[in-house]
């Protein structure tokens, strides 16, 4: 082959290989900024059931997610309805805790292989000298991800509870949300 040959060649490829690293980039940029799918209503229903058992948010945040809680031995979580969180910072806050502060990590294996913030339980007791809080139960990452689907469905940047904001964080006319104002 000659020097001419060798040169269309690898011209040829070097075209070829950036027309399909920008054809996966646009696909990439497409997916970021296309909708994402609603969370089936189930998967909801499931969120809230494991908000209010297993992971035990409310004894933190309050049954209604406000903050206002009805246990004072438990941290003064905040309010969930003001803030304006996104899905994947709930997942990751869910999953890793915060560290120095109360908010648990649900993961069971959150600081043994530095999968959160990278870091390890060595790190964290280095860091941070307070303790992080073990939470009630540890969480499979589906169930981290249907807590969090709940939470933006029906909680994350709703504010103030009334009686409509209510029945829709319920799912239905609960008795607690008769005491609200219409």
């Amino acid at each position: 082959m000659d020097t001419k040959s060798v040169m269309v060649r690898w011209v040829s490829t070097l075209a070829v290989t950036g027309v399909i690293g920008l054809s996966a980039l646009s696909a990439l940029r497409a997916q970021d900024q296309a909708p994402a799918a609603a969370p089936d209503p189930g998967d909801i229903a499931e969120g809230l059931r494991l908000y209010q058992t297993k992971a035990d948010c409310r004894a933190c945040h309050g049954w209604a997610a406000d903050g206002h809680k009805g246990d004072n031995q438990m941290p003064d979580g905040p309010s969930l309805r003001e803030k304006k969180y996104t899905r994947p910072l709930l997942i990751l806050t869910i999953k890793c805790g915060r560290p120095g502060t109360q908010m648990p990590a649900f993961d069971k294996f959150a600081y043994t292989d530095g999968r959160c913030y990278n870091m390890t339980k060595a790190d964290l007791t280095a860091k941070y000298p307070s303790r992080m809080p073990d939470p009630p139960a540890t969480l499979q990452p589906r169930e981290i991800e249907y807590i969090a689907d709940f939470l933006m469905a029906r909680v994350v940047g709703k504010g103030a509870l009334d009686h409509d904001k209510c029945v829709e964080l319920w799912g239905n006319e609960a008795d607690v949300c008769k005491e609200l104002s219409k």
